[in-house]
């Protein structure tokens, strides 16, 4: 479907005949894309579908602003997080009812974490990557400085099979990694990590949106995930977690709020949580925010996830391809894994001056984004991203390295998010 040619000359041409007969390119014109942007930074904010801005208004002005406190009931927002969370889960290999949107990323880490070790009460360690993504790292160290008998093990990528024992309670892994791409193998892990009777807790934030996942069928434990990347719920978008069935049973998270109660309107003194995964909300839900989240899971429910992938792996091929195709090997580094079976949907190169590459690719209209300390990362987006949007960024890329048109000072000025 997305077959790109043997040799390694990629032409406009060639990228504007497989756009033509791409079959998710019409979905392109579901999103606000500006005129002149060449957006590939759809791993850290997607892009905004033209259904949430009236999603939006329609609970703003209407339900808010008519409806008032009756829409609770009368506009479904009491449902909200559970209505979501059945759109989320067959996009992630799960069942409605092992899925729920809540809280943060961060907060929703806290909460499967703390559960996972009380289910495994004797023991003590939270085993993870020294390279996961930094606030996963901290939220665990979080866990430890309140929990002196807790300790937060950290080892380098794909090292942990020997720091399992029987002193891990959880092991807590990125599928995607945020810098490389690189992707872990979710069944073999999970199962190595079963085998020392370890729960595995996964994030899906670099995931979901971009290839196809199966929870159930890698037997899963605890996941996840944030809504404003590849899933395009917008900036600061709620997350989701899921819990496998068979632990609702006898798992215990630890922030008990009224959202989670069984019957949060008798305003009960004594709590007693929900059954099943309602038990993992907390407080009131964001209802504008889960607005915007609907009207993109609204597209995501229409769309092939198998095509998702297929469509992300040929596009960061063929620009890996164009890259290095056109620049000497000295000058950029791939560090993203060369075999796209490995490969997540976003591609990271290391320059020894990323940021300002990026600023000047950014000044031609090509986003993407920087992370410290050498590496510049391009994602693509199956849904709205083009194969000419991957040619162009390539072009322009090239162009600026071998032009030195970064090196100016103005891009070299550093700005709080980067």
């Amino acid at each position: 479907m997305y077959d790109l040619p043997k040799n390694d000359e990629i032409s406009q041409d060639l990228c504007a005949s497989l756009d033509a007969a791409d079959p998710l390119a019409p979905w392109r014109d579901e999103f606000v894309l500006p005129q002149g942007i060449t957006y590939l930074d759809g791993m850290s904010l997607g892009a905004l579908p033209k259904a949430a801005s009236k999603k939006v208004a329609d609970v703003v002005d209407h339900q808010w602003g008519q409806g008032l406190i009756r829409s609770w009931n009368t506009a479904g927002w009491i449902d909200a997080p559970q209505r979501l969370a059945a759109k989320v889960a067959p996009l992630i290999g799960a069942d409605a009812d092992e899925v729920v949107m809540a809280d943060s990323t961060s907060v929703n880490l806290f909460k499967l974490l703390v559960a996972a070790l009380r289910l495994r009460p004797n023991r003590r360690v939270i085993l993870t990557e020294s390279n996961n993504f930094p606030t996963n790292i901290y939220v665990a160290s979080g866990i430890e400085r309140m929990h002196g008998d807790i300790e937060v093990k950290l080892v380098p990528q794909g090292n942990f099979d020997e720091a399992l024992n029987e002193d891990v309670a959880v092991v807590l892994l990125t599928h995607v990694d945020y810098k490389s791409s690189q992707m872990h193998d979710m069944s073999n892990v999970t199962r190595r990590a079963h085998e020392c009777g370890a729960l595995v807790l996964w994030d899906l934030s670099h995931t979901a949106g971009a290839m196809c996942i199966d929870l159930q069928g890698s037997a899963a434990d605890l996941a996840v995930g944030c809504g404003y990347k590849y899933l395009n719920g917008g900036p600061g978008a709620p997350a989701y977690l899921f819990v496998a069935r068979h632990h609702h049973g006898e798992i215990d998270q630890p922030i008990t709020a009224w959202m989670g109660h069984a019957r949060p309107f008798d305003f009960a003194i004594d709590y007693a949580p929900a059954q099943g995964i309602t038990q993992f909300l907390s407080g009131t839900p964001s209802i504008v925010a889960l607005a915007a989240m609907e009207a993109s899971l609204d597209i995501w429910s229409q769309i092939d996830l198998p095509m998702i992938r297929a469509k992300s792996t040929a596009m960061s091929e063929l620009f890996i391809r164009s890259v290095e195709h056109q620049l000497a090997p000295s000058a950029i580094q791939l560090a993203s894994p060369r075999d796209e079976t490995q490969r997540g949907s976003h591609v990271g190169l290391c320059h020894p001056q990323a940021y300002a590459v990026m600023q000047a690719m950014i000044d031609r209209g090509v986003i993407g984004d920087f992370r410290e300390p050498n590496l510049m990362r391009f994602g693509f987006a199956p849904l709205y991203t083009s194969f000419v949007d991957a040619w162009c960024a390539a072009t322009t890329l090239v162009d600026v390295i071998e032009s030195r048109a970064w090196d100016q000072p103005r891009f070299r000025q550093r700005a709080a998010v980067t």
